[in-house]
């Protein structure tokens, strides 16, 4: 049986788009159940609504604090009823409603702990590392800062700028969102500490 899985993103939706093509082969274990974003009219949405996958939106404006949105956008992913949601271009925080309720992943285009927050790439490059890449992990209520699945490096080049370094991270993590997320829904996952192994064992969390 598919893990299901909710998507949320935030524009154009190319990872949602990579997901949703993986998942049309029944072996790779999970299945799309639903798109949801913060936003009107994203490209992503409309790809989404296109290929026949539900969707929704909760639009941030439209609540009177961030706890409030936080909890509709909960509500919202729960009627879905995944076994995992998975943030891919998803440009706003969830907070404790959502992160305390759902199992949640993340990418982020940095080899975390370095360069968390909104603005990795460019913080990579001012800091003029050589090597930099792109990570996978479970959300908690931190930024950036929950346990960590997947990690793959890429090296900066010289005469990188932010547009160019950030081009290649995407391609890599890509295909380690896709993998990553195939092998969480197939094999199940344990959580020990900041430990993350596939497969389901009896430790502290798994699923």
């Amino acid at each position: 049986m598919s893990a299901r899985v909710v998507v949320l993103i935030s524009g154009t939706g190319s990872n949602m788009a990579a997901l949703m093509e993986a998942a049309k082969d029944p072996a790779y274990g999970a299945e799309i159940v639903a798109v949801g974003t913060d936003r009107e009219g994203t490209r992503g949405v409309e790809a989404a609504r296109a290929a026949g996958v539900p969707t929704f939106v909760v639009p941030f404006r439209s609540y009177s604090d961030r706890s409030a949105w936080d909890r509709a956008m909960s509500d919202r992913i729960a009627e879905h009823e995944p076994d995992l949601v998975v943030s891919a271009g998803f440009m706003r925080i969830l907070g404790p409603a959502v992160v305390g309720r759902h199992q949640a992943v993340n990418i982020h285009p940095a080899l975390l702990p370095s360069f968390p927050g909104a603005h990795a790439v460019r913080d990579a490059l001012a800091h003029g590392v050589r090597i930099t890449g792109t990570t996978i992990h479970f959300l908690d209520e931190g930024v950036d800062s929950g346990p960590i699945i997947d990690q793959v490096a890429v090296p900066v080049e010289d005469g990188d700028d932010e547009s160019s370094l950030h081009e290649r991270i995407k391609v890599v993590e890509r295909r380690m969102l896709v993998d990553t997320v195939g092998r969480l829904s197939r094999e199940g996952w344990s959580i020990d500490g900041r430990h993350v192994r596939f497969g389901r064992t009896d430790t502290k969390e798994n699923r």
